[in-house]
């Protein structure tokens, strides 16, 4: 087992921490926060932004980093009411894990799919 300072373990199952795990390694949640460590940003203006998000989608990912205290949903009173996301201080920490994700997923890419494409081409000679 892994030693760590904390007393909680991702690779434990029913560990807390694991559901943490799962909301900021998610994808929409990349995606989110490419977004909002710019700026406030609104739902609909994030919609636009982030191509292929659905309306569910987004709006259940910003509930789930909401609800664990990660960004802030802030309600102003006009006709319509406007609402703007921002991250929270606790999200403003991840920022760094985030940025570092994305930009390994874009400069890796080209490798990626080489590896992608050779494991398809070596898989389909296994099958001959």
């Amino acid at each position: 087992m892994l030693e760590t300072s904390s007393p909680h373990s991702v690779l434990i199952a029913h560990c807390p921490s694991r559901q943490v795990l799962d909301l900021i390694a998610d994808k929409w949640t990349a995606l989110v926060f490419a977004l909002l460590e710019k700026r406030p940003t609104r739902f609909n203006e994030m919609q636009r932004a982030i191509e292929g998000v659905s309306h569910k989608m987004l709006t259940q990912t910003l509930r789930n980093l909401e609800q664990r205290g990660i960004i802030e949903r802030k309600v102003t009173s006009t006709v319509p009411p406007a609402v703007e996301y921002s991250l929270s201080p606790l999200g403003t920490t991840l920022i760094p894990l985030m940025r570092a994700l994305r930009q390994w997923a874009e400069e890796h890419m080209e490798e990626v799919e080489q590896a992608r494409q050779s494991y398809q081409e070596k898989a389909g000679k296994e099958l001959v």
